[in-house]
């Protein structure tokens, strides 16, 4: 195949209109060959831009970091947010590479059926597409505990509410998808601006009980906590590794949005300016987030543990309570159920194209991959969707809850042991690469730091779910549900490669023979845009979107 076009520019003609190249050229391409499915290029750049900025942002921000506090403190919380900030920087910067040369459909399996071996791409849309659809079970259970925080509400009304509207937006055109979770980012990024602010004007002693906080928790109780009563540095460092393995959670799912790639008109555009922005996202939500907990609530403040999963488990809300603030915690709390509700509809969206990659790579029956007019995989959705009424198990007591808890459990390392698969990808991709003589140079993008990053995040990745159950190896604490729920995400994982490698006799992928080039962008596929206006308005429009 020619290099050229194998490696197509973006800078085309400015005169065609947007919306004449909604739909792909089907004539020229081939479906099934080189991760190609038959979905639709819909997806405009500023909503992937909001997809990268936001997606995976759920109750795990807003509520989730306040456990995580409480078991490592202000500097345990800060430290283990910006490590695993560094590993989820590396994965992006990874696949965001893969991404613009290989826009495919569902991306992830396929590229680990390309690069390692067929039986790894079958475990890891398994296991990943069980993460998400999971997901959405949990995020819509949440929701609904989030509702109960104004009313009684029986919260089967609220979970069967939140899974029709998932179930009817995903089988609308993936453009309608794209505008939702503009919406919904917005919210959320508007959201956190003002906990920003109110958090600053709280710790500077503007609220109206007058109180200046300062660096106050980081003397008193202290910069460290004590992790389960264990003094000295060895309950500070377990108490940071609790909370490291809580932080690494609430990142997963920011790499949904190289996912988007296969559905985006312009991914060559879209997916490198996602891949850049998630340093300043992982900059200003997570690593600021944990800051500012640091300095306006204190680790040993009782709500943290509490459970309840609504805005009274937020550090944000109890800090506005004890300032005085009244009003607030109703507003945070609907901001969080946008959040909750955001995430369960992004995780529908990516377990349907996890299913509709299957089909692509020939795992699934061609069934599973059948598309609407309008691109809509709308048997795969159906598929992934069928896994949210999971959520009503979260209603029962003893048996079911604990199962329901297990589910998320495993959905959970299964994105962790995701980015590590992914980082190899890269690893065995930059390997054939050279092994074929052919330059990154030729690329349409090239992520900066490689292979290096993809190393640091593999290992990385490998760490962290390695370590994920590590509490159940204390003195004193063994629990074989809790370890069993922890780790058995990895023979889940292990058991799928070895079931397909011996079925179908798969060879691991040699970098000299790796396939560099089906399935990349060819000539009229990349929808055609205007050159930024050589003014500082243009330039800030094209940089934002």
């Amino acid at each position: 195949m020619d290099m050229e076009k194998s490696t197509l520019a973006t800078d085309i003609q400015p005169d065609v209109k947007l919306d004449d190249h909604d739909a792909p050229l089907k004539g020229e391409m081939e479906l099934n060959v080189g991760g190609r499915g038959a979905t639709q290029r819909r997806l405009r750049n500023y909503q992937v831009t909001m997809i990268g900025f936001c997606s995976g942002i759920g109750t795990g921000l807003f509520v989730g970091t306040g456990s995580a506090y409480a078991k490592a403190g202000p500097a345990g919380l800060l430290l283990a947010y910006i490590i695993v900030g560094m590993v989820l920087w590396s994965v992006m910067q990874s696949i965001a590479e893969l991404a613009t040369v290989f826009p495919t459909a569902g991306s992830f399996p396929h590229w680990a059926t390309r690069f390692i071996d067929p039986s790894v791409g079958f475990s890891l849309a398994i296991s990943y597409g069980y993460c998400y659809t999971i997901a959405i079970a949990s995020e819509t259970s949440a929701a609904a505990v989030i509702v109960a925080y104004w009313t009684d509400i029986t919260p089967a009304v609220v979970i069967t509410v939140s899974l029709v509207l998932i179930l009817a937006i995903n089988l609308m055109s993936v453009r309608f998808y794209g505008e939702t979770e503009v919406i919904g980012g917005a919210v959320k990024v508007l959201c956190f601006l003002g906990l920003v602010i109110v958090s600053i004007v709280i710790t500077a002693g503007g609220g109206p009980n007058g109180e200046t906080i300062g660096f106050r928790f980081w003397h008193n109780p202290g910069a460290w906590t004590d992790y389960n009563g264990i003094t000295g540095s060895a309950g500070h460092f377990l108490g940071f590794l609790s909370s490291f393995v809580n932080a690494s959670f609430s990142f997963i799912g920011v790499e949904c949005v190289v996912i988007t790639a296969a559905e985006s008109v312009d991914p060559h555009r879209a997916i490198p300016k996602a891949a850049r922005r998630v340093t300043y996202r992982i900059a200003f939500f997570y690593v600021l987030g944990a800051l500012l907990i640091g300095l306006i609530v204190s680790p040993n403040a009782p709500g943290l543990t509490s459970g309840s999963d609504n805005a009274n488990s937020s550090p944000f809300v109890i800090a506005i309570k004890e300032a005085g603030i009244s009003a607030l915690p109703s507003i945070v709390n609907a901001c969080i159920l946008v959040a909750a509700w955001s995430a369960g509809n992004s995780y529908c969206w990516v377990g349907s194209r996890m299913i509709l990659a299957m089909t692509t790579d020939h795992q699934l029956p061609q069934f599973f991959g059948r598309c609407t007019k309008n691109g809509v995989p709308y048997v795969a959705v159906i598929t992934a969707w069928l896994f949210g009424p999971l959520a009503y198990l979260s209603l029962g007591s003893g048996g079911a809850a604990q199962a329901f808890t297990w589910l998320l459990n495993l959905s959970t390392i299964a994105g962790l042991i995701a980015w590590a698969c992914l980082c190899f990808c890269y690893i065995r991709f930059h390997a054939a690469m050279k092994a074929q003589g052919v330059s990154r140079d030729t690329l349409p993008w090239k992520a900066p730091l490689q292979p290096y990053a993809a190393w640091f995040g593999f290992i990385g990745s490998s760490i962290i779910t390695l370590v994920a159950g590590f509490p159940v190896f204390l003195k004193g604490n063994w629990n074989t549900s809790n370890f069993v729920a922890s780790y058995v995400g990895i023979p889940i994982f292990i058991i799928p490669i070895i079931v397909w490698k011996l079925w179908h006799k798969t060879q691991f992928q040699r970098a000299a023979t790796i396939d560099l080039w089906s399935g990349r962008l060819q000539d009229g596929e990349i929808m055609p845009h205007k050159n930024p206006r050589n003014t500082l308005w243009g330039r800030f429009i094209d940089w934002l979107v």
